[in-house]
C-alpha cells in the first residue's frame, strides 16, 4: 500500500484549481460511466468513487466548506485515475483490472479518513459503507 500513497500523494501535488475545474465539468459523465463498472472483487469501488466525486462536487460549489484541499487534491486525483483508460493494470484484466483503481481509492480513503468521515456525517452517509474492505 505504500507505493500506492506515494503514488497518490505524488499524483496529487500535480492537481491545480484548473485541474479541479475541468474534472468538475466532466463528472457528471464520470459518475456515470462509474456506475458500470463491473469489479466483483471490489463490491465497494462503485460506492467510493460515487463518494468522493461527491466531495469533490460539494466542496467546489461551496456546499461543503471543511475538506482541506490536500482531500480534495488526493480525491480529483483518484477520479481522474479511475476514469482514465489506460492505468497500471488494464481494466479489460477479468478480476484484476480494476485492483489499482480500487488500491488508489483506498489510499485517498485511509489518508484523508478524518476529513472525509466528517464529511460523511456532514451528508448523513454512513461511513461504514464507503470503509468496508474492497
Amino acid at each position: 500500500m505504500a507505493e500506492f500513497v506515494r503514488f497518490v500523494n505524488n499524483g496529487a501535488s500535480l492537481i491545480t484549481p484548473a485541474v479541479v475545474e475541468k474534472v468538475i465539468r466532466q463528472l457528471p459523465v464520470w459518475k456515470a460511466e462509474f456506475t458500470q463498472i463491473e469489479a466483483p472483487k471490489y463490491p465497494h469501488l462503485i460506492d467510493q468513487l460515487e463518494f468522493l466525486a461527491n466531495a469533490v462536487e460539494d466542496t467546489y460549489e461551496g456546499a461543503y466548506n471543511e475538506l482541506p484541499y490536500f482531500a480534495l487534491a488526493e480525491a480529483v486525483f483518484a477520479l481522474t485515475y479511475a476514469h482514465r483508460k489506460v492505468d497500471i493494470i488494464p481494466d479489460s484484466i477479468v478480476d484484476l483490472g480494476h485492483a489499482d483503481d480500487s488500491s488508489v481509492v483506498r489510499a485517498v480513503i485511509l489518508q484523508n479518513e478524518r476529513a472525509l468521515e466528517k464529511y460523511a456525517r456532514a451528508q448523513g452517509v454512513d461511513w461504514k459503507t464507503i470503509t468496508a474492505e474492497p
